[in-house]
């Protein structure tokens, strides 16, 4: 089966947006690459390479991929345009999208799929959670906790800053039989990581169809479906539940939706971790939530990203 790998050009702060818009249209694959990652691994030394590009500089695009089949690509490379554009010119972003530049590439299959494997790898983050594509075999050591991942299916791997700074303050407030809800679930990492570290249960919602499909296969691999309810829903909308610990790694014009309705579905003294906030709308969240009488309790950053806990 022959593949048209799209790439489009854009900027760090609207790469995931650009990205959400693509997981619309593909269920194949979507991938960032921001060289800005590799050079603030390398600083930090989290992460050791045999080889990295003196001449690797910060800044410039970040490419945003996805693989569409080719008797398919004529009818949706179009539309994904129009979204794309609609999103820019769409206020409530307040995003710099870039040049938007589209190139294309035809490929086989099982090249990409290769290729797409590769890259995943066990990813560990915090002292007990271990990210791991569920092709591989991963003995995990004394304390560690394994969650496996479908990464074909949709966004989530624990590879982006955002995705990982709610795994760590995940693995701070979790005590035995929390109740966890995941707002904008995706791959349903966050839910399912949850569960493997001793919640009770999981509650996760997505607007996306391939995304709940995705959360529900991965709840399935983990052998958790049993603990795990996730709905197709906008937001909290049609939830009746009140946990002791609820995520949201969305937007911040989205998290701010989602702001005057949130401490309904908080039980006393719950926490609320939001996510994927860039700097120039910190202060923008921060307001939103601390008017609805929610402290302020952590504040991490990692790249561009910021995350956020609150207690209520």
């Amino acid at each position: 089966m022959k593949f048209i790998e799209l790439t489009i050009h854009t900027t760090a702060e609207a790469s995931e947006v650009v990205a959400d818009v693509l997981w619309r249209y593909t269920n194949y694959g979507v991938a960032i690459s921001d060289v800005n990652d590799v050079i603030a691994l390398q600083r930090n030394k989290s992460m050791y390479w045999d080889y990295i590009d003196d001449s690797l500089k910060e800044g410039g695009d970040v490419l945003v991929k996805a693989f569409i089949p080719i008797e398919t690509a004529p009818e949706i490379i179009p539309k994904i345009r129009t979204d794309i554009e609609e999103c820019k010119s769409n206020g409530k972003f307040y995003l710099k999208f870039g040049t938007l530049e589209m190139t294309r590439r035809t490929v086989e299959g099982d090249d990409w799929l290769e290729i797409w494997r590769k890259h995943f790898r066990p990813i560990h983050i915090g002292k007990h959670i271990v990210v791991c594509p569920e092709w591989i075999e991963y003995q995990p050591e004394c304390g560690e906790s394994v969650v496996k991942l479908d990464s074909n299916m949709a966004f989530g791997t624990g590879e982006h800053e955002t995705t990982a700074m709610c795994l760590k303050l995940l693995q701070h407030y979790l005590t035995p039989a929390s109740v966890c809800i995941d707002v904008g679930c995706g791959s349903g990492i966050l839910g399912l990581s949850a569960i493997k570290l001793g919640a009770s249960y999981a509650y996760l919602t997505d607007i996306d169809e391939i995304a709940v499909k995705s959360a529900q296969h991965n709840a399935e691999i983990n052998c958790v479906q049993d603990k795990v309810k996730v709905v197709r829903s906008d937001l909290l909308t049609d939830a009746n539940e009140k946990a002791d610990i609820v995520f949201a790694n969305i937007t911040a014009e989205i998290l701010c939706r989602l702001a005057p309705t949130i401490t309904q579905f908080m039980r006393r003294s719950g926490v609320l971790v939001l996510s994927g906030i860039i700097e120039s709308r910190l202060n923008m969240v921060m307001d939103a939530f601390t008017a609805q009488n929610l402290k302020l309790d952590k504040r991490l950053h990692e790249g561009e990203w910021y995350a956020l806990s609150f207690i209520l």
